[in-house]
């Protein structure tokens, strides 16, 4: 169970990682090489958002049917896996949004560069006129 969690963690840090590379200050040529090499990478990568998306409601579906340890009955070591659940549960929530997160501000920033390289190219082609 916890290997999924290990290649989501995963591919979030490669995530950042790329984030952090399409938006440090390169000249134009390098950008517009690391633009379309990332273009490249992010329509294969798009499973990355249903892969999330099911564990989100794996998640959801175990928070729903999880048995409840909050009585006298419970003993502290039953209380203290509870809780312990729970906060592994809401670990993987925050790495599933993120997941799904950084994913959209990749496909938004590469997005972006790509208009602006198209209304550079307009513009040049308007200036030549």
């Amino acid at each position: 169970m916890a290997l999924q969690w290990l290649i989501l963690s995963y591919v979030v840090a490669a995530e950042v990682a790329i984030a952090v590379i399409l938006t440090l200050p390169y000249p134009m040529l390098v950008k517009k090489r690391i633009v379309s090499l990332v273009s490249l990478i992010l329509q294969p990568a798009a499973s990355i958002v249903a892969f999330a998306g099911f564990q989100l409601l794996d998640l959801y579906w175990k928070s729903e049917h999880r048995l409840m340890c909050s009585s006298e009955v419970c003993t502290a070591t039953e209380r203290d896996r509870y809780e312990k659940s729970i906060y592994k549960a809401q670990r993987n929530v925050v790495l599933c949004m993120a997941g799904i997160l950084l994913y959209w501000c990749i496909f938004r920033i590469c997005k972006y560069n790509k208009d602006l390289e198209h209304l550079e190219e307009l513009e040049k082609s308007y200036k030549a006129e």
